[in-house]
């Protein structure tokens, strides 16, 4: 097919695809230098388009971090329903199928979990991620509190306080595995989510024999 002529902007902007090009782009520089502190202008070279071009959709870094975050926190959600639906009516099966699908999201997606989970939230751009993480977040604290109303898990702490103990538990077994401290593997992952649950449904104390 004959080239237009075009630049690739106008190109990418005609066809609707600016703004994915450019939050590729943005993973991309994240990814090598491990910070957000590249300029519009490094954004624009790295996309391949006209040094203003990212002011098309963003009006500056911290809502185009605010973009990359909303994506990859639906993203989660998403792999979260499919992993609840997939999981059945058992309390506790449902909880851990929670935990193996933000494990498996950090492991297939570690640039984005970094962003999204491990790098600090900023001012501006904070209180929105908050709001769009939060279904995630309702989406845990409501299956624990199932679990609490099927006598799954305890009582004695409100589905609230067992959601932060829970995350707490998973976020920490993800960045192990997304960092490359621990071996990875469908089957080592179900073993450590099967770990996590049962350190979380029945305590860090020894069983007697």
């Amino acid at each position: 097919m004959a080239r237009t002529g075009k630049p690739a902007e106008a190109r990418a902007y005609h066809h609707g695809n600016l703004r994915r090009a450019l939050l590729d782009a943005a993973l991309a520089l994240f990814a090598e230098r491990g910070t957000f502190d590249f300029t519009f202008r490094e954004l624009a070279r790295t996309a391949g388009v006209t040094h203003n071009a990212p002011y098309r959709h963003f009006a500056g870094r911290a809502e185009l971090l605010t973009a990359l975050r909303e994506e990859g926190l639906s993203r989660l959600a998403e792999l979260e329903h499919e992993a609840l639906a997939a999981a059945g009516d058992d309390p506790r099966a449902r909880v851990s199928a929670l935990g193996e699908a933000y494990v498996r999201f950090a492991l297939a997606e570690p640039v984005v979990f970094r962003l999204v989970l491990a790098q600090p939230l900023d001012e501006e751009g904070g209180k929105a991620n908050v709001a769009r993480g939060a279904e995630s977040y309702r989406l845990l604290e409501r299956t624990l509190e199932e679990a609490r109303q099927k006598g799954a898990a305890r009582t004695d702490l409100s589905a609230k306080e067992l959601a932060l103990a829970a995350w707490a538990l998973v976020h920490g077994m993800a960045s192990l595995l997304a960092s490359g401290r621990l071996p990875t593997g469908p089957q080592r992952i179900k073993g450590y989510v099967a770990l996590l649950s049962a350190i979380f449904f029945e305590g860090a104390e020894a069983r007697t024999p």
